[in-house]
């Protein structure tokens, strides 16, 4: 592969575990931020939860609204610019909530940290790897998921601790700080200037355009549809898991022990893919994802006693969802398009990610915990028959 003047190939082990650092970092101060640090924001400033939790939300959705432009960005520039940028929102948007004293600047803060999250979660590094790596990034992106599976099991107690001793403002501008001095420059370091030649594992030049696949649009839209509607799920179920067992029969504190599997039951499907995966192709990862979610979920609806199974089933897909919502686009649509296909394809799911905690609470204040179980696993059956749609389409000898 070559590489520009200024850039020698660094380690991707080296590569991959910064990145994956940072990846910690930026779920635990994003998205998993609420869990935490909420209830005392609620009882210092005296703001409504919903309003104090809605700062995900918004940070979710300019997350998704920035998607395509991100995408651009680095199928141009490369991810370092992106990732620059990712550090800098962050710690200003921390910054903010940590200085905040009234709800506007709260929630202007995490606009802020909408920009950090759409430049430096998942999505966006999935597409910086594929512009280092071409078509062999597969394995960094895989990798990179097992450290991000581990964001809650460290931000959570250690964000606990910093409130306990500090305060939750300081512990935020801590995090601001973290962002600033250690993750911007860790990654920057990392991510060099962009190739001259992008190349896959076979040596073939993949800078220009490369051709459109049979259905290409139809195949876009029905997997932009299937990554929407795991991250909905996904996301409803994370928010309102303990609802849904308490519902089940179990108490508060059982919910709580059966809730600490679910991080688990992310990383080690992910770690049978990192060792697996290679041997077949990435639609059967997003094929075994779907079927795994629809499957826990129809036991839980269906009441099955065996809770452990449910949420180790449920949880293994949605961990190696994220793997499929990377690998699978590279794979059919190839390296040279992905970054710019990437953005395309996180703006919807990032959207309806954003909504659905939101969606999911009015269902249950309006229906119950059964039926908003029901809806789900209605919709999780509907994405094992569109994810099967898109393995038909694409089918060739060599998927399946």
């Amino acid at each position: 592969m070559e590489l520009a003047a200024d850039a020698r190939p660094l380690d991707r082990r080296v590569v991959i575990t910064a990145l994956g650092i940072a990846q910690i970092l930026a779920w635990g101060t994003s998205f998993y931020f609420p869990a935490v640090f909420a209830e005392p924001i609620v009882a210092e400033t005296g703001w409504s939860l919903g309003l104090v939790v809605a700062g995900t939300s918004i940070g979710l959705l300019t997350a998704g609204l920035i998607s395509p432009q991100v995408g651009r960005i680095i199928d141009t520039h490369g991810g370092r610019p992106v990732l620059l940028a990712s550090s800098s929102f962050y710690a200003a948007g921390l910054a903010g909530v940590g200085l905040s004293h009234s709800l506007p600047v709260y929630l202007l803060a995490w606009v802020l940290i909408g920009l950090g999250m759409g430049t430096g979660l998942y999505d966006a590094v999935f597409a910086a790897l594929g512009r280092m790596y071409g078509s062999e990034a597969r394995g960094p992106i895989t990798n990179l998921t097992l450290f991000g599976g581990f964001a809650s099991t460290i931000c959570w107690p250690l964000s606990a601790f910093m409130i306990d001793h500090v305060g939750w403002r300081s512990a935020c501008l801590i995090y601001a700080a973290l962002h600033l001095f250690v993750m911007l420059p860790l990654q920057v370091s990392v991510v060099r200037a962009p190739e001259k030649v992008r190349s896959g594992h076979n040596g073939k030049n993949v800078s220009g355009e490369t051709s459109r696949i049979d259905n290409e649009t139809l195949i876009f839209v029905l997997l932009a549809v299937v990554l929407s509607i795991a991250a909905g799920i996904g996301s409803i179920v994370v928010v309102h898991l303990l609802i849904f067992l308490q519902a089940r029969g179990v108490d508060f504190a059982l919910a709580v022990t059966l809730g600490t599997i679910f991080g688990p039951a992310q990383v080690g499907a992910r770690v049978v893919e990192r060792l697996f995966g290679n041997r077949y192709h990435p639609i059967w990862t997003m094929i075994a994802s779907c079927m795994l979610m629809a499957v826990g979920l129809l036991m839980l609806f269906g009441a099955v006693p065996a809770l452990v199974l449910v949420i180790l089933l449920y949880g293994a897909g949605y961990g190696i969802s994220w793997i499929g919502r990377g690998t699978l686009p590279l794979a059919l649509f190839g390296p040279a398009r992905f970054p710019r296909l990437m953005g395309k394809l996180a703006f919807p799911s990032l959207i309806v990610q954003a909504l659905a905690p939101s969606a999911g609470a009015l269902m249950i204040e309006a229906r119950g915990s059964d039926a908003t179980i029901g809806v789900l696993t209605l919709l999780a059956l509907i994405n094992v028959v569109l994810i099967g749609v898109v393995w038909r389409l694409c089918w060739k000898p060599s998927i399946v």
